[in-house]
């Protein structure tokens, strides 16, 4: 197995390549599917088609938003945490869904990328619901591990042979500082992550944002000191905001 760290519109693309078929660890933004092919044919000199199995570590537009599409492309296979719902339901759900795309886009402003559409379903039907230490479908090498509090979905990825884990947005990178991502819903099952993470001792974890690396014990010390206790969401940072004048009063 060879890992490609390929650099998407808003984060790193991790595609492993085998003899015979290619994984992609995450489902990237739907803006990066024409780079990805060009990668794929042209770069490896490789079928669209060998694209065997997509996982959606969650439902974010730059970990879901090129899956449903690139099914189309080249009929693979997608894979995503056995959770029973859609994560973006009700009216609640689609509105969220909209606010996630607009921060994609601010996000790619801030890194001074080019507008292209974020666009992608708010509801993804998934060929595959992995359990907690159930290995992919097709890739018995790669083991999925439950690793919720970002959303109510998240994945992590185990490589056994290397000992490597893709964490997706677990944990963030910023400044040459690890951080806990925004939003966490789930506070409490956050932190149970990060110490089922830190428990497995992996050789290297690898970040959506932020590539390759091995978090000192004092890292992940720090990194546990900033996990919040109550909920970081969307709506509560809307309320922080409005409400803070009347607290100065």
């Amino acid at each position: 197995m060879k890992l490609h760290h390929i650099d998407g519109h808003i984060q790193t693309i991790l595609l492993a390549e085998y003899p015979d078929k290619l994984l992609l660890l995450d489902g990237c933004c739907r803006s990066d599917i024409s780079m990805l092919k060009h990668f794929i044919t042209k770069t490896l000199q490789r079928p669209f088609h060998d694209l065997s199995l997509v996982v959606v570590t969650h439902m974010h537009p730059d970990h879901a938003g090129a899956a449903d599409k690139l099914r189309k492309l080249t009929g693979c296979k997608i894979a995503t945490a056995n959770v029973s719902g859609q994560w973006y339901s009700g009216i609640d759900g689609r509105l969220m869904h909209l606010t996630d795309i607009f921060l994609a886009k601010w996000v790619a402003k801030r890194m001074k990328k080019p507008r292209m559409n974020f666009w992608y379903s708010s509801q993804l039907i998934a060929d595959y619901k992995l359990n907690d230490s159930e290995p992919l479908p097709g890739f018995s090498d790669w083991i999925a591990l439950a690793t919720q509090g970002h959303t109510d979905r998240d994945l992590s990825l185990h490589h056994i042979p290397s000992n490597k884990i893709y964490v997706a947005d677990l944990i963030v990178k910023v400044k040459n500082k690890f951080i806990p991502p925004f939003p966490i819903f789930y506070p409490n099952r956050y932190r149970a992550s990060l110490h089922k993470i830190i428990k497995l001792e992996p050789k290297s974890i690898i970040l959506a944002h932020g590539g390759e690396v091995t978090p000192t014990e004092d890292d992940y010390q720090h990194l546990l000191s900033l996990a919040p206790k109550i909920p970081k969401t969307h709506w509560r940072s809307v309320k922080a905001r409005l409400f803070k004048p009347f607290k100065k009063s």
